[in-house]
């Protein structure tokens, strides 16, 4: 007799599914339509804790997963996109990168600063090298839906002075999610409006006062409009992890992000605290008055956002 999804939990591609892990795949496909086959296998992976020994996402694994998933007619997968071969992402360094003149002063005096949102193949590949040389836990592929930003000044000449990058949420936070007041079922439904803050880096010669908050205040405007334009949606409401043993988190606190606690110590996704990591400090920030009412759907209506 063949097996169907209801006969759970079940033996597939070397791991054991519940209902529960079948519902989160077919969530992310449901949140993520514009993701490429290997972009979901890679943040089915990480929802799951889906991990080799040598703690690789067992992508192969969860490619082959898919294909039988999508066999006995339970998901169906975005068509294959042309183009380079997927796989993992090679950062090459260049030598030719390297820590500029040292850039001090006040912000009213580097001229206009602005966000672009990277999108260029070349752009993508110097972004990802300079996270990779500069940020604290360097580069990682990022999961979900995603949009990488330089920052620039205009004064005394146009200058790159840091990056930024928006992906994916946390898929369970306690915190927050008290905070929110959703349900299970809003989270699995709407948990792609809210983004996380998952690198922020003010290169190491850039020593401009409130820098990082302007911005973080600049973020806060652009993001629901690239989003839009890249992924057919805008996001309410933004968050980000910092750890307390190295960051105090000024730069949020003055762009006016709202403290709500500490994480648990686990995997940005881990479910069974297999994948334990420091404590983080957790800070959101909404991006519209009425972010509970889009979040929580029709059992927050009538509510009131605080």
């Amino acid at each position: 007799m063949k097996k169907n999804h209801e006969e759970v939990p079940e033996l597939i591609c070397g791991r054991i599914f519940t209902t529960e892990d079948y519902q989160q795949i077919k969530d992310i496909i449901q949140l993520f339509p514009k993701l490429s086959q290997t972009e979901l296998a890679l943040t089915i992976c990480e929802t799951l804790s889906w991990y080799a020994p040598n703690g690789k996402c067992k992508l192969e694994s969860c490619r082959e997963l898919l294909k039988k998933l999508e066999a006995r007619q339970l998901i169906t997968l975005p068509e294959k996109k042309n183009g380079r071969k997927p796989g993992k992402e090679k950062i090459i360094l260049q030598t030719k990168i390297e820590e500029e003149q040292e850039i001090k002063g006040k912000i009213s005096e580097i001229g206009t600063v602005e966000l672009e949102a990277v999108r260029s193949r070349e752009g993508i590949q110097l972004w990802n090298e300079y996270v990779e040389r500069y940020h604290k836990l360097g580069y990682k592929r990022p999961f979900g839906s995603h949009q990488r930003y330089f920052i620039w000044s205009s004064r005394p000449e146009k200058k790159r002075l840091g990056c930024m990058l928006f992906s994916a949420s946390a898929w369970a936070l306690a915190e927050r999610d008290a905070w929110i007041g959703w349900s299970k079922e809003d989270r699995s439904q709407h948990l792609h409006l809210v983004v996380n803050n998952t690198r922020f880096l003010i290169f190491p010669w850039v020593k401009i006062k409130n820098l990082a908050s302007k911005a973080l205040s600049l973020s806060a405007k652009q993001v629901r409009v690239d989003f839009l334009e890249r992924y057919g949606y805008e996001p309410v409401l933004l968050e980000t992890f910092v750890d307390a043993e190295y960051y105090r988190g000024t730069c949020y606190r003055a762009a006016n992000w709202i403290s709500l606690g500490q994480t648990a110590g686990r995997g940005r996704m881990d479910r069974y605290t297999k994948y334990m990591s420091t404590p983080k400090q957790i800070f959101v920030y909404p991006l519209v008055p009425d972010f509970r009412q889009h979040l929580c759907g029709k059992s927050s209506m009538g509510g009131e956002a605080q």
